[in-house]
């Protein structure tokens, strides 16, 4: 039903009000200690972790958006939930936080107020859940926007957490979430009345954060492509490219879409893919699959986050180990709206290309970004760090993942040093103003007390003597 001017005055009145129970909440929360922070912290971290919840929220996210697969979610909420309150033990995030004597600089940390947590459908638990505690490390108040389709999952989750807020004596309205049904005017009301506003999600809502008015984080799209050297384990690289392609049925935007494969180890990277469930498709399986999963350039939501045999069943795929595939391999050697396959899939299907020589691979994944996914990251098995530098000064990525399962890491992993997180910054080449791992501190401002120091101004021929000699005055 079409939105009237009334309906949207109702709902940014709605709105209007929630945000001031918000501030309210959080001017309360503002005084509190480092260790009643923390208390908090730990509540809501509890509230999706409580191994019954984590069930129950990961049952309810597949049975009402139809994405994903309901283990891979309680090992998605649990993971990124345990990894998050591990970055953040410890850290602090009230009062004075750093000092530099040798600068006269005291740092000290100061929250943004009322945060907006635009969240998506794919991930109705786990990522509102981390912008929840990452928020309330910084003494903020928020509010979640979740998609439509994942309302009733974020609205559980949000009644787990004021149930564990209630312990520890937290404000109300510090944790609330917009009523169903979710509108876009309600949603962006939310940003144009916040401090401050994360958003995970669609490109549109990512634009319409940017847009609001309002100091905003936004992420890229997702389009991750690995690349197989010849140097690869290949075995140990094909494990790790089939655990990230299926897991969640590729909810995740740092599930692997491509895999670049060198010449010289193609077919027997082809056959260690095929030994962990992989089934290429010929020419006529991959143009029926194409006018399936593709209407009018646009992805269909029925195959997203489907399993290969819904995929399958879809698009008329009657081979019979197409439907018992782990995932599905299409040929691909070119890339742009004219091949589908070289964009983001959302679906346990991954395009293959074959690069004559590591100089042609990277070109393959320059080409693949320049059409979608930049800024975002690139996976790599290989043993040459040669080649593995090579990626992180020529290409368009804010990461480099090296033999690791791609969608566990990039957002962060109990194994690599990257912060746990849901929402990856991609930087100017994805349209972003950040490039790391979304973590408390892009939720808090920094004051900076300075004094005076000892003088530290330099001679014209300590800043020029170099370039003089060279050049001349």
């Amino acid at each position: 039903m079409k939105q009237t001017p009334a309906d949207n005055s109702a709902q940014a009145s709605v709105v209007e009000a929630m945000v001031g129970q918000a501030r309210v909440a959080q001017k309360e929360y503002e005084t509190w200690s480092q260790e009643r922070v923390d208390a908090c912290v730990l509540a809501a971290g509890w509230a999706i972790m409580e191994p019954g919840r984590n069930r129950i929220l990961a049952e309810m996210a597949v049975r009402d958006t139809g994405l994903g697969v309901v283990e891979d979610k309680v090992t998605k909420n649990h993971r990124k939930t345990l990894g998050l309150l591990r970055d953040l033990k410890g850290a602090k995030s009230v009062g004075v936080i750093a000092e530099y004597p040798e600068l006269g600089l005291v740092e000290i940390a100061r929250p943004v107020g009322v945060v907006a947590a635009i969240t998506p459908s794919t991930n109705p638990g786990a990522t509102p859940a981390n912008k929840i505690i990452n928020a309330l490390k910084g003494r903020n108040a928020v509010i979640v926007a979740p998609s439509p389709k994942g309302a009733s999952t974020g609205a559980a989750l949000i009644g787990y957490v004021n149930a564990e807020l209630d312990k520890v004596g937290a404000p109300p309205g510090l944790v609330q979430m917009l009523p169903a049904p979710i509108t876009k005017e309600a949603t962006h009301a939310l940003m144009r009345q916040a401090d401050l506003v994360v958003a995970t999600g669609s490109q549109a809502n990512v634009r319409a954060a940017y847009a609001s008015g309002t100091p905003a984080f936004g992420v890229g799209a997702g389009n991750v492509a690995a690349i197989i050297d010849s140097s690869a384990d290949l075995a140990a690289a094909a494990a790790a490219i089939a655990l990230s392609k299926t897991f969640d049925n590729a909810t995740s935007c740092s599930s692997e879409n491509s895999v670049v494969i060198l010449d010289a180890v193609h077919d027997a990277a082809m056959a260690e893919l095929a030994k962990v469930g992989g089934v290429l498709l010929d020419d006529a399986e991959k143009a029926a699959l194409q006018a399936t999963m593709w209407h009018h350039g646009k992805l269909n939501a029925q195959t997203t986050a489907q399993s290969t045999a819904m995929i399958a069943l879809l698009a008329g795929l009657a081979r019979p180990e197409i439907a018992s595939a782990a995932f599905l391999m299409v040929r691909e050697d070119g890339t742009g709206p004219h091949c589908p396959f070289s964009g983001e899939k959302l679906a346990p299907v991954l395009a293959v290309y074959r690069a004559r020589d590591f100089d042609h691979a990277c070109k393959i994944v320059a080409d693949i970004y320049a059409f979608q996914g930049a800024g975002h990251s690139v996976g790599i098995h290989s043993a040459d760090d040669a080649h593995i530098l090579r990626l992180g000064l020529e290409l368009p990525v804010s990461r480099v993942i090296v033999n690791q399962v791609h969608c566990y890491a990039t957002g962060g992993s109990f194994d690599n040093g990257l912060p746990f997180s849901l929402s990856m910054g991609c930087g100017t080449w994805g349209r972003n103003n950040f490039s790391d791992n979304m973590n408390y501190r892009h939720y808090l401002n920094i004051t900076r007390i300075s004094r005076k120091i000892a003088p530290n101004e330099p001679t014209l021929d300590e800043i020029f003597g170099e370039h003089f000699g060279k050049f001349g005055k």
